[in-house]
């Protein structure tokens, strides 16, 4: 039974690690991109709604399962042996990287944007931009490489119970 809590929470984790990486990445080469050459109103409007819109379950599933799946991996591996935990571990740090850079910098900066309010939405992209975008890009780096921890500790894993 502890083998298929295992390899559920492993399989669970790198979805949700998978879809999470995904997402900082489709910011840092299509949506920021496409919208770097729009002008400063919509940029400012996108960019409110969708931090609104981003707010939802499945959001939450991903983002926050990705967190939560990968702990209980790295749990349920404690005493199982093999280096599929040292994997998920270093997957677990990377991604507790990424929540730090999100809470810590993007959603005060994705905050500040909301309030600047509509009277100079230039000064409200100028402040927001380049220091969301920057950060975005680490996020993008640490959560592809943890992804590619937590698949690595799936494979790993799965050489062990094979």
């Amino acid at each position: 039974m502890i083998t298929v809590l295992r390899s559920v929470s492993m399989m669970a984790a790198a979805l949700t690690m998978g879809l999470s990486a995904g997402l900082f990445a489709t910011f840092f080469y299509s949506v920021m991109p496409g919208l770097r050459v729009v002008g400063d109103g919509t940029f400012v409007e996108a960019m409110r709604k969708i931090n609104i819109q981003m707010l939802n379950g499945w959001f939450a599933l991903c983002f926050g399962g990705a967190l939560v799946f990968t702990l209980a991996a790295a749990l349920l591996q404690l005493g199982a042996g093999g280096s599929a935990i040292w994997w998920t571990v270093a997957g677990l740090v990377l991604y507790v990287i990424v929540l730090i850079i999100t809470f810590g910098v993007n959603v005060p900066l994705n905050d500040a944007l909301e309030a600047s309010g509509g009277t100079n939405v230039a000064a409200a992209r100028e402040q927001f931009e380049a220091a969301w975008v920057r950060w975005n890009v680490a996020r993008t780096a640490l959560s592809a490489g943890a992804f590619g921890c937590v698949a690595w500790a799936l494979i790993v894993h799965g050489r062990l119970t094979a």
